[in-house]
């Protein structure tokens, strides 16, 4: 319930700020695929639990995931877009020494079950500078909504939090239907680190459809005195982009 509520708040603003529009554009951007663990290092609280790195000394579980973005562009220059991109990895196993998590002591060889959660809700302005004919650039800024969870053996560590990040998207025409993108939302701070960056090949079969393949990368994390976490997930995308 809390995450369709963000999401539809974040939907109300964007479609708010657009209806007067003269000359606008509506996208519904969809993705899915694997999403595979890179490193999860995680120490909880920052200053007194132990260090593990879940990827490396537990297992991770195959995971799917999707994404959906809805994007309104005002006469090509202007896009105000909500993006909701949920993900939930599992890890299990058991860690070789003791663990301590978030006022909890697990012991050694103690088999562990891990959720790791990290949705996260955008609202992003992008300008768009005028296209060429082979490339087209924009950048603009994001404003997240970090929701986010670490629950080991049923003990649950959450933390929500804003995080502003800088948008921004490149897209080389290759052909006339067919381009290479980079798109993300990236930023680093005394506070820590986040990247969320798409490098994809799009087709477009005809003016209001897009179809997409590529690989994104999320990495980040932040280290402090109430938690310590570094994650990188690798992300194997497919996905289209109906315009309205």
């Amino acid at each position: 319930m809390r995450q369709l509520i963000l999401f539809t708040g974040m939907l109300i603003a964007l479609l708010g700020v657009g209806v007067t529009a003269a000359h606008a554009q509506l996208e519904l951007d969809v993705e899915a695929g694997a999403a595979l663990s890179g490193y999860n290092k995680v120490r909880i609280p920052g200053d007194d639990g132990t260090f593990i790195n879940f990827a490396e000394s537990l297992e991770p579980t195959p995971t799917a995931f999707y994404r959906l973005r809805l994007s309104y562009t005002i006469n090509d220059k202007h896009t105000i877009s909500a993006l909701y991109a949920p993900l939930t990895i599992r890890y299990d196993g058991t860690f070789g020494e003791e663990l301590r998590f978030f006022g909890t002591t697990f012991a050694a060889t103690q088999p562990l079950d891990v959720r790791y959660q990290f949705n996260s809700y955008r609202l992003t302005y992008r300008y768009n500078f005028p296209r060429t004919k082979r490339f087209q650039f924009g950048v603009g800024a994001t404003a997240k909504i970090r929701d986010a969870e670490v629950e080991v053996n049923g003990v649950t560590k959450t933390n929500v939090g804003f995080v502003p990040l800088i948008n921004f998207r490149a897209e080389w025409f290759a052909k006339e239907k067919l381009s290479l993108v980079l798109r993300g939302d990236a930023l680093v701070s005394t506070q820590g680190r986040a990247e969320d960056v798409l490098l994809a090949a799009q087709f477009y079969p005809n003016r209001l459809v897009t179809l997409k393949l590529g690989y994104r990368i999320l990495e980040g994390g932040a280290d402090n005195d109430e938690v310590y976490n570094f994650s990188l997930i690798h992300y194997a995308v497919i996905g289209g982009i109906i315009t309205f």
